[in-house]
């Protein structure tokens, strides 16, 4: 969500932005914010409907007003909290994954202003960008299910996250030796996970190198490339590049198919 409001601020131009996931109860509940000054959004439980979101997350198609205080389309349950957050001019967008809404965003300024077609579809872009990424995380954990690999244990979620540190940790150390340690404490967390009559003799089957094992332990971790690169001291061109080897080596069409294989043949947790 958050990485999904940063897009939306840089495609579109708008300086605040803010949303978040529906909960069992019907509502979005607005978990990020980015750009905002106050926390009278945060934690706000929007119901379908509702204001300018629930609204949206009801028709299912973005919504937007040019000053929030006296628009007459919507119904004005959130005043108080939007005018504490000073916002006049709003846009609310649905995301919606099989057919289902399953998130707001929000972009705005803090004066009143007609939204133009340019901002509007930036917004929904960014949107669409999450629709993806969540897609395409359900189909991991779909394939990890098929495979019957560790999945959703939480026990196996901190030793990745452990894995992704000890692999950024190396990048990072300058003694070749203990380095070396690291990469070998990371490849037995690695191996450890293998599915069962799947772990490989070798280290690295089929042939990974190192960065590439560093950049897919970061993809593991839901990171973009460009904070892959942030975190690993790379061009996000570099990353790239590194990624495509990965997906060729491994005879994998997306990130996450390549992923999965990692983990399959032992070489991501």
């Amino acid at each position: 969500m958050r990485s999904a409001l940063l897009t939306l601020r840089r495609v579109s131009g708008l300086p605040v932005a803010f949303g978040g996931f529906f909960t069992a109860q019907d509502h979005v509940r607005i978990s990020e914010l980015t750009g905002n000054v106050g926390n009278s959004l945060r934690g706000l439980a929007v119901a379908a409907g509702n204001g300018l979101g629930g609204k949206a997350a009801a028709l299912a198609r973005p919504v937007s007003v040019a000053d929030y205080p006296s628009a007459r389309t919507i119904s004005h349950e959130y005043d108080g909290a939007v005018a504490a957050e000073g916002m006049r001019a709003l846009v609310a967008v649905p995301v919606i994954v099989r057919r289902t809404v399953r998130a707001v965003l929000y972009g705005g300024l803090r004066q009143p202003q007609v939204l133009g077609d340019r901002t509007l579809t930036a917004v929904v872009s960014a949107a669409r960008e999450l629709e993806q990424r969540l897609v395409a995380r359900e189909e991991a954990q779909r394939m990890l299910s098929h495979l019957g690999a560790p999945g959703t244990d939480p026990a196996w979620e901190e030793v990745r996250q452990v894995h992704a540190e000890l692999r950024a940790l190396a990048v990072r150390v300058g003694d070749e030796t203990l380095r070396a340690r690291l990469h070998d404490a990371s490849a037995r967390l690695a191996a450890a996970a293998a599915p069962a009559g799947e772990r490989p003799a070798g280290p690295t089957t089929p042939g990974l190198s190192p960065r590439e094992i560093d950049v897919l332990a970061m993809v593991a971790r839901g990171r973009t490339n460009a904070d892959t690169a942030e975190q690993l001291g790379l061009r996000t061109e570099t990353v790239k590049s590194y990624l495509r080897s990965a997906m060729r080596k491994l005879g994998a069409h997306t990130r996450l198919e390549a992923v999965v294989t990692a983990r399959r043949t032992g070489q991501l947790p």
